[in-house]
């Protein structure tokens, strides 16, 4: 400010309210950034969490909606391709059996005209030329002639006639055949069509089902995103709540040490337990095991505290006090005193998770969703504390 003040003193009226104006906008600039950078670096809250959450659930709900009309294309692809087998199988069949009376029918033809040609052999030589007309001067009977002729062309219109029917067998014979292969052609070009389909409704099909797979697995970590913060803000409830209790505690307290109660006089003798190294607070009681011992198999449900189910904390308090209600969190027994050397009794804990140590390197615990309260070796990543009440 003293800079600007020098500035406004060598300079005009009008450049100072120029100057002004330019600071002014300066700084709402700088807040407006502030504002718009502020917001990025949040994190999410539990609603845009649940809302994440409902939003993967509701694409795999759709992708699965299409998977089963996908699935439902693909039945029908296959019940034709089924058909069309059978239809294919009896084409082919039909088109056998036309070769076989082809066959038969050119056969048939070639026989009536083999024989044709056998009887114009015959009449011809057997009533041509001069030797016809010596038989009609010495039988002297022209009419016996004239018959013998007639029954000739009798015998060459049946020929003919036979034979125009043998030839017309043959032809609707070859264009049947001709027509069933055809059809055969267009049967086998529909079922590679109809293949040519099955093929990409199954790797559709797959692609679909990779992608639900996928949406499984990020619905699970949506939903354990919701239910570390479920716990994170129970947890800040918990701690909120203590912080209050203390504070009543403490004020109480200092209004009986103000009024000279008698309390004053022994409140040093519990120093000792303050300044206590995790080691020397007393093991509690074998109840706290028997306790745990009591819940085996009961299910884990998160946010339970019994008397049916329970989650590690809940279950925890159970056992220090026998009262089914919260007291503490696996944040609150984080802050206890440790102990080196456990016993039967003993907290095991970690961020996130806890459960009562029970010896040989065991605890009983509530694990998680879809499990139950249960014994299980303590991991290498949680330590001891003794209860100090």
């Amino acid at each position: 400010m003293h800079l600007c003040g020098d500035i406004y003193i060598n300079i005009g009226k009008g450049e100072k309210m120029r100057l002004k104006r330019v600071h002014s906008m300066l700084i709402a600039a700088a807040l407006t950034c502030s504002m718009l950078v502020m917001p990025v670096n949040a994190a999410p809250t539990l609603e845009e969490l649940q809302e994440e959450q409902q939003d993967l659930e509701n694409q795999k709900a759709d992708a699965q909606d299409q998977l089963s009309d996908l699935q439902s294309q693909l039945e029908t692809i296959m019940q034709k391709i089924d058909d069309l087998e059978v239809q294919l199988i009896e084409k082919g069949e039909e088109i056998a059996q036309a070769e076989k009376d082809l066959e038969a029918a050119e056969k048939k033809r070639q026989e009536q005209y083999d024989a044709m040609k056998l009887r114009i052999k015959y009449m011809y030589e057997a009533g041509s030329g001069t030797a016809t007309m010596e038989k009609v001067m010495e039988s002297g009977d022209i009419s016996s002639l004239l018959t013998q002729a007639e029954y000739s062309q009798q015998v060459h219109e049946y020929d003919r006639e036979q034979l125009q029917e043998y030839a017309n067998t043959v032809a609707e014979i070859e264009e049947l055949q001709r027509k069933l292969e055809e059809e055969m052609e267009n049967l086998q070009e529909l079922e590679a069509q109809y293949q040519d389909q099955q093929d990409e409704l199954d790797a559709t099909i797959e692609s679909k089902r990779d992608q639900i797979s996928d949406l499984d697995t990020m619905i699970q970590e949506a939903a354990q995103k919701v239910a570390e913060e479920k716990e994170r803000l129970e947890e800040e409830e918990r701690q909120r709540r203590l912080e209050e209790q203390r504070r009543q505690e403490a004020a109480a307290a200092a209004a009986a040490a103000e009024s000279g109660g008698s309390e004053s006089s022994g409140g040093g003798s519990s120093s000792g337990g303050g300044s206590s190294s995790g080691n020397s607070l007393a093991p509690v009681s074998g109840s706290v095991v028997d306790r745990a011992y009591s819940k085996l198999g009961k299910p884990y449900v998160w946010g339970a505290v019994g008397p049916n189910s329970f989650d590690c904390s809940g279950f925890v308090g159970f056992c220090l006090t026998g009262r089914y209600e919260r007291i503490w969190t696996s944040g609150s027994y984080c802050g206890w005193p440790r102990v080196s050397n456990p016993q039967p009794g003993d907290i095991c804990v970690r961020s996130g998770h806890c459960g009562i140590y029970i010896g040989g390197g065991q605890m009983i615990h509530a694990p998680h969703t879809g499990d139950v309260v249960k014994i299980a070796s303590v991991p290498s990543n949680m330590w001891y504390v003794r209860y100090p009440g």
